[in-house]
């Protein structure tokens, strides 16, 4: 897929997530064991809209605080810390989350298209001085579970998470704030990646996964790869590269930050200096990619991203790329983020969370 190149350029800075999820092994740190989530059960789905609706009530809350960034960038003016509440419910079939957070902002904007005084066109665009965006972005959530990363539970990120040392990434030449990969072949987790503006129009967060390829000319995410599929969101731009290639066809949608691959138009330029036109387009994601539906909506300074997916998959590649809920008598690891206007930087927490089902 034709991305912008920065957001799938780092496999998530070196502590995306923090932490993951791994079936019940050793006992988990003390600090994991008192963020528990309780998934209880359910025989109404919730409607997946952004909204907390009854449904919800039966569901028992999670409440933590993420508090710190994996790097220092010279222009993030974004949140230093976070309130997270969530919420887990089931059915025999599927897994619902229900995420809210404290925001004060809706970012909604993704390097959009910004018409010149002189007729030209400019994304927007302030990278920091990694190269990464954290002005014209959006919002963002992520979800890593593990599925067979040893380790994981007791040592955290720091099993997944690489920053470069002396320059150098497993050998290689690297100055990423850091990169995603497990240590060890056939180890891999779960990443359920949802995006304010590339993915939330579609209804979905991205279905990921991480293993241990550490050699960018393989996959330029290095571990990070989306599991098997279709779709997603693309660049709007030119093959010039200095203007969009599309703009949407329905009338209504002036001045949104995306376009849905089904209203898109080829571009024609009539618009005044100052104008907008989307930097993405978003279509939904097929195949194993597309396992994640998602709904998110910002109200009153806070996010409500409602998660549904099947407690068991069976896609290709399901049972190295998705965690698998297939044991409701375990405990499951994982770890979550989120993104106040940034491309990779996020805020995230110290020790493992913890989901039980009742």
């Amino acid at each position: 897929m034709n991305r912008h190149p920065g957001m799938l350029s780092v496999a998530f800075a070196g502590t995306l997530l923090a932490l993951a999820l791994m079936s019940v092994g050793s006992a988990p740190p003390a600090a994991a064991q008192d963020k528990v989530l309780v998934s209880g059960k359910t025989d109404a789905a919730p409607a997946l809209d952004g909204q907390m609706d009854e449904v919800w009530a039966k569901a028992q809350p999670l409440t933590f605080e993420l508090n710190t960034t994996p790097y220092n960038s010279n222009t993030y003016k974004g949140m230093g810390s976070t309130k997270v509440t969530m919420r887990s419910l089931y059915d025999s079939e599927n897994l619902y989350l229900l995420v809210q957070w404290t925001d004060p902002t809706a970012s909604l904007d993704r390097m959009p298209w910004v018409k010149q005084a002189d007729g030209s066109w400019k994304r927007g665009a302030s990278p920091d001085s990694t190269g990464h965006e954290n002005t014209f972005f959006e919002d963002q959530l992520a979800l890593l579970w593990n599925i067979n990363t040893t380790d994981f539970q007791q040592r955290g990120c720091t099993v997944v998470c690489h920053k470069a040392r002396g320059g150098k990434n497993a050998g290689v030449a690297d100055t990423s704030p850091g990169r995603k990969f497990t240590n060890k072949p056939g180890e891999t987790l779960d990443l359920w990646h949802w995006q304010a503006v590339a993915s939330n129009p579609a209804g979905q967060a991205e279905d990921q996964y991480v293993d241990d390829t550490k050699d960018p000319s393989k996959n330029a995410d290095w571990g990070r790869k989306t599991d098997s599929g279709a779709g997603g969101f693309v660049d709007n731009v030119n093959a010039a590269k200095n203007g969009p290639a599309f703009m949407s066809k329905d009338p209504a949608a002036a001045g949104k930050t995306w376009i849905l691959d089904s209203d898109k138009t080829e571009f024609a330029d009539s618009f005044k200096p100052g104008d907008k036109v989307a930097g993405v387009i978003v279509a939904p994601f097929t195949g194993s990619a597309g396992d994640v539906s998602a709904q998110g909506r910002w109200d009153k300074g806070a996010w409500t991203v409602e998660i549904k997916r099947k407690l068991v998959t069976d896609g290709e590649g399901a049972k190295t790329q998705d965690v698998q809920f297939s044991d409701l008598k375990k405990a499951y690891y994982f770890g979550l983020s989120v993104f106040d206007n940034t491309e990779i930087s996020h805020l995230y927490h110290e020790g493992a969370l913890r989901m039980t089902f009742k």
